[in-house]
């Protein structure tokens, strides 16, 4: 692969990445959250983007680390929100410890954040830290609607396609715009990058509904059918009571009804799974975040750089398209 130098680099620098070292209690759960891996496509993204205009990608690893301490700090505080047993197939930080250190910990990996952001030059620092704390509230902004959902029987996938873009992919659109910054882009070519990163973003959030209903175990790392158990407001779900009819609609609301706790959660997941199966809603899904991608790809496919260049990048964008965990 092409963009696995780049990939071994940035496993090095989360390697030697300290965050502090006393009271114990605080900085080992993210030590912890930091070293069960994932896919490190956010930091990934900056290098690979900075990569397209330099050939000194490697000043943009301290910074790449940061939106993901960033990433790992908002999965800690949202794990806690979702009473979420596994991250990356290992026990979430507040079932490991407590929800008390979790959320005292990730306010530190925020703090930490800032501080890996400060390896920036120092002409591109205030442009770098006020669009790094716009997209920050963005994805806050993102998660509080995506609570508001909970309670709401009206959501629509408009209203889904807005949360998710603030949830997740502005933060791949954040991490691509980060590396064109640092490497001397223009600004038309940096607001490019952040376009192509929040377009991916929203095609790789999609897939990733999908996945949470017929993913491999063994591969997606999380409880598969969460989202099914939790009556998740995601794009599938939505669709679903968008197409569903008669007897099918009948027994697709009498599962939402179910109260956690009254049912037997595997019956759950394979009956709303089956419904999806009936109506094509995974079809629907991969249609939908296939078109993201494409967009993605032809934003960066249009930048005025050398296809030598863009091939690290392009090829991490077909990865994502066909991952399957």
């Amino acid at each position: 692969m092409t963009f696995q130098p780049f990939l071994e680099a940035i496993g090095k620098q989360v390697d030697n990445t300290t965050y502090g070292a006393n009271p114990i209690e605080l900085y080992e759960p993210i030590q912890y959250i930091m070293s069960l891996g994932g896919k490190r496509l956010r930091p990934l993204l900056t290098t690979l983007s900075a990569h397209l205009f330099t050939d000194d990608w490697q000043k943009t690893l301290k910074p790449a680390v940061a939106v993901e301490v960033f990433h790992n700090f908002t999965l800690m505080h949202d794990d806690i929100m979702d009473c979420a047993p596994l991250r990356r197939g290992k026990p979430t930080v507040h079932e490991k410890w407590n929800a008390n250190t979790a959320i005292l910990s990730g306010d530190v990996m925020l703090v930490n954040a800032y501080e890996l952001l400060l390896d920036v030059e120092p002409v591109h620092l205030p442009k770098v830290i006020k669009r790094f704390n716009r997209t920050a509230a963005e994805v806050c902004e993102g998660q509080q609607f995506d609570m508001n959902f909970e309670t709401r029987t009206d959501v629509s996938q408009e209203e889904y396609i807005e949360m998710i873009r603030l949830k997740t992919s502005v933060l791949l659109g954040f991490a691509m715009e980060l590396g064109g910054i640092i490497a001397g882009a223009d600004d038309a070519t940096t607001q490019a990058l952040y376009d192509a990163g929040v377009s991916m973003g929203l095609g790789f959030q999609l897939k990733d509904d999908l996945l949470d209903v017929y993913g491999d175990p063994e591969k997606f790392g999380k409880q598969v059918g969460g989202d099914i158990i939790a009556n998740k407001k995601t794009f599938m779900l939505i669709e679903a009571l968008l197409l569903a009819e008669g007897e099918t609609k009948e027994q697709l609301h009498y599962w939402l009804a179910q109260e956690q706790g009254t049912y037997d959660t595997a019956t759950k997941v394979a009956a709303v799974t089956d419904i999806y199966t009936q109506l094509g809603i995974d079809k629907i899904a991969e249609a939908k975040a296939n078109a993201y991608f494409a967009h993605g790809f032809d934003v960066l496919q249009n930048l005025p750089v050398a296809e030598a260049r863009k091939k690290p990048l392009l090829d991490f964008a077909d990865f994502l398209v066909g991952r399957e965990s």
